[in-house]
């Protein structure tokens, strides 16, 4: 994992469950372009040494391949290193490499890339452009890298649809398994949305936090009553799925199943939800349709700290799991802000994580818990600033994307 909490996974968990934000001042990134941006909150990766769990590409790659690939590549050729590596999976023949493949998204690709080699041609013209400035910006370039960088010749797949990519990539690379398309799937997505345009287009959409640029570390508060926007950040997040047999085999690390995968559409607005959360519910019932409401022991929302965003999908799973009095429920976006189309994928590990470790994380800002639009509570056990040891037998981790785009994915407690 790569993320505004840092870089590795060890790293983001500790820091998620102790309470800490990554959200910073866009002050701190010393580019006047951002001074007159409303927002003034990002959740940047910091950089610095690995040995402080910071980003610097010289940590992990030679100067010759940080030209050559966008920067969101590089965050994918990290975390799937990370993540093979823990999975101690290096395939080395022609049949595990052909069985091995990778699903890597991303929601909005190397915005800056494009922003950057645009402002040259308009500036200095043709011949000023980078050559290889198609391929790196390519949103199917951080899959293809990554396969070429470990040698991996399965099915090769680049999922985009906006917030919600990261849970798709999980969950079309559970189906590619379920298919026999592949043993192993290197899944996820990445993300490097923190630049000025990118933030500028936001805050004209009136979709960011502006009521704590003074505080950054408390600007992202998911369902919380004081909520005014969500905050924009990056990252990359790379899980390891595998058939199961396939892993018992070889005695791999487990840390929980996947076994359940929702997705649909609302058919509804550019960019507002269906009030009802009606699509939400239908991704949430295709997830659990093997498997009871009952079942759900915690839930990762995909609750971004918008107004409206917040308290719809909160009423979906007030509907959902109405007679469920046992699930909690977090956004760990109130740590991380809103990593857009890698989103899914960072929380996909932290729910693996809650699930491994019987630990539901902290939503951090919640302090006052919104209510429902006719002033009545949610009938919902949201866990607040700390976390909250319990039994999780199942989790759900949800994401929602503009376009009316839900997915929802099950993993379970795996037990010998």
């Amino acid at each position: 994992m790569v993320s505004p909490l840092g870089v590795g996974v060890k790293r983001n968990w500790a820091r998620l469950l102790a309470g800490e934000s990554g959200i910073v001042s866009t002050k701190t990134l010393n580019n006047p372009e951002y001074d007159l941006i409303p927002s003034k909150v990002v959740g940047a990766v910091p950089k610095g040494s690995i040995s402080e769990g910071k980003w610097n590409p010289d940590d992990h790659l030679p100067p010759s391949l940080s030209r050559r690939y966008a920067l969101l590549t590089q965050y994918a050729i990290v975390a799937a290193k990370e993540a093979l590596l823990d999975a101690q999976w290096e395939p080395k023949t022609d049949d595990e490499q052909a069985s091995t493949g990778v699903c890597i998204g991303t929601g909005i690709g190397a915005f800056g890339e494009v922003y950057e080699q645009s402002m040259i041609y308009h500036e200095g013209g043709y011949r000023k452009v980078q050559p290889l400035f198609v391929p790196k910006a390519l949103p199917s370039m951080a899959s293809g890298v990554v396969s070429m960088t470990y040698g991996l010749k399965g099915p090769n797949h680049t999922v985009s649809t906006a917030c919600a990519t990261g849970n798709h990539a999980i969950g079309d690379a559970y189906r590619f398994i379920k298919d026999d398309y592949a043993q192993v799937m290197v899944a996820g997505a990445t993300e490097t949305g923190v630049v000025p345009l990118a933030l500028a287009g936001f805050s004209r959409a009136k979709s960011l936090s502006t009521k704590s640029n003074d505080e950054p570390e408390k600007a992202s508060r998911p369902f919380d009553k004081n909520r005014d926007g969500f905050v924009l950040s990056e990252g990359c997040g790379v899980l390891v799925l595998e058939e199961l047999e396939h892993a018992k085999q070889r005695g791999a690390q487990i840390y929980a199943e996947v076994v359940g995968y929702g997705l649909s559409g609302d058919g509804y607005h550019m960019t507002a939800p269906d009030p009802h959360g009606s699509g939400a519910i239908r991704a949430m019932k295709l997830a659990l349709r093997d498997h009871t409401t009952n079942d759900i022991d915690y839930v990762n929302a995909h609750a971004t700290s918008t107004a409206m965003g917040d308290s719809i999908e909160a009423r979906a799973l007030q509907v959902m799991l109405k007679d469920n009095n046992h699930f909690h429920i977090s956004s760990t976006k109130g740590s991380t802000g809103h990593l857009l189309g890698a989103a899914g994928a960072v929380e996909g590990i932290f729910t693996t994580l809650a699930v491994h470790d019987q630990v539901c994380p902290p939503t951090l800002n919640l302090e006052d818990p919104d209510v429902d639009s006719d002033g009545r509570a949610f009938q919902l056990n949201f866990v607040g600033p700390k976390p909250v040891e319990k039994e999780i037998n199942y989790a759900l981790s949800n994401s929602f994307g503009f376009g009316g785009i839900n997915t929802s994915v099950l993993f379970k407690r795996f037990e010998q």
